[in-house]
Order: structure tokens, then C-alpha cells, then sequence
């Protein structure tokens, strides 16, 4: 059966921003324990910059990024979902926002961080796009505008969450795992291989990067 693409859609934004459009669920309930357990590992630290990866493609990671996202801001704490994947990014299509400009175009210079930020109108939400899709999307993010960008939003939010691409397809997850205070590896249970998963804790650990959760998600 093929749905329209307007039922199609607005299925999509239902399934994607479950946190937001359903929050008496028991999937919301859900993303909420994992926001819970992630203040506990973090304590009362502040600013803490998390990054959200997955093994391999359509394990549900951006989706678990968005949603662990809204339940923080839910419980009024102020937060930024960066959009890392600069290959092929996807937040700004659970969002519905438009990718213009963004990470990347921050990181050449062309537009200031103010100028590009976007409020979710969720809580106090904001989001950071990924922008105009670069040649060099490693460089980018090994560059010290980088390091300079992360040190300015660590003092503007309470906590930062970057959506990354699979860390064991490209070189960028592992920078990013090093500019973060910790990782979250989101796996599939119908689609993560094993050895996957232990390959991907070897590389964020040769990346010196802390693993401070693993999420098993049931299905896409």
C-alpha cells in the first residue's frame, strides 16, 4: 500500500518526535529513563557534550538523539542537538527545518554561530543544522573552529547532544568522539551485528573517548 505524502509525513514527524507528539506513551517513557540515567552518569556536571553514534546506517540513532533531546528540554534544561553527520544529514528532516545554512558553514567562516542557531520551539530546544554539505567534512571537524565552537556552546547550554554519523563507516565520528565528554552507541536488535557493536567500542576507545551508555532500540 502506498500512502500519500502528506499522511506519509505527518506519519514520519508521529513516529521521529514521539518524545513530542506522544509524551503519555510508553516509548516516551522510555527516552525519559534514558534522560534520567544520563544525568546520573553525568552527575552535576554541566555543560557536557554527548555525542550519539551507532555502528552502522538505520540503527535509530538520530532518532534517539532528537528525542533524548526534547525529553531534557521537557525538564526545562537548556540544550542544543547539533547535527554532526555532515555526509548525509537527517535532523533537520525530523524537525522539519529548513538546512540552509549551518555546522559547516560556521566552520568556514561564513556565518556566526547566532546567526545560524534554531529554536525548536520545543522547551528551550535549539538546533544546529548541519548546512551546505563540504569536500572535506573530516578536516572541518578536526579544525580548531571546531574546538573554538564547542567551548563557546558549552557556556550557552546546559547540555549538547551531536548526532554523528556511524563510527565505523567514516573517520569523522572518531574526531568528534574526542571533542565529546562522552559517547552514546545506539544499537539495533534486529540489525546490529555483535561483532559490530565490539568493533565499535574498540574504535571509540582507540579514539580516547568514554562510553557512558549503549541504547538497544527494538526497531527503527
Amino acid at each position: 500500500m502506498v500512502l500519500s505524502k502528506r499522511k506519509s509525513e505527518s506519519a514520519v514527524r508521529k513516529r521521529n518526535l514521539i518524545a513530542y507528539t506522544n509524551p503519555e506513551s510508553i516509548i516516551s517513557e522510555q527516552y525519559r529513563t534514558i534522560r534520567t540515567n544520563l544525568y546520573f552518569i553525568n552527575g552535576e556536571r554541566k555543560s557536557n557534550t554527548l555525542l550519539i553514534t551507532s555502528p552502522g546506517k538505520w540503527e535509530g540513532k538520530s532518532t534517539t538523539a532528537s528525542n533524548i533531546a526534547v525529553s531534557m528540554a521537557q525538564q526545562k534544561e537548556k540544550v542544543l542537538l547539533i547535527d554532526g553527520s555532515l555526509r548525509n544529514p537527517s535532523v533537520h528532516h525530523i524537525f522539519k527545518t529548513a538546512n540552509n545554512t549551518g555546522l559547516t558553514d560556521i566552520l568556514t567562516g561564513k556565518v556566526s554561530f547566532e546567526e545560524t542557531v534554531l529554536s525548536s520551539e520545543i522547551g528551550s530546544l535549539d538546533i544546529l543544522t548541519s548546512g551546505t554539505i563540504p569536500f572535506n567534512p573530516a578536516e572541518l571537524l578536526a579544525s580548531e573552529m571546531m574546538k573554538q565552537l564547542l567551548q563557546k556552546v558549552s557556556s550557552l547550554y546546559d547540555i549538547i547532544l551531536i548526532d554523528s554519523p556511524p563510527v565505523l563507516e567514516v573517520t569523522d565520528t572518531k574526531i568528534l568522539a574526542n571533542l565529546s565528554n562522552g559517547v552514546v552507541l545506539v544499537v539495533r536488535k534486529d540489525k546490529t551485528k555483535m561483532e559490530s557493536a565490539i568493533e565499535s567500542r574498540k574504535v571509540l576507545e582507540y579514539a580516547k573517548s568514554k562510553i557512558v551508555g549503549v541504547i538497544l532500540n527494538e526497531k527503527n
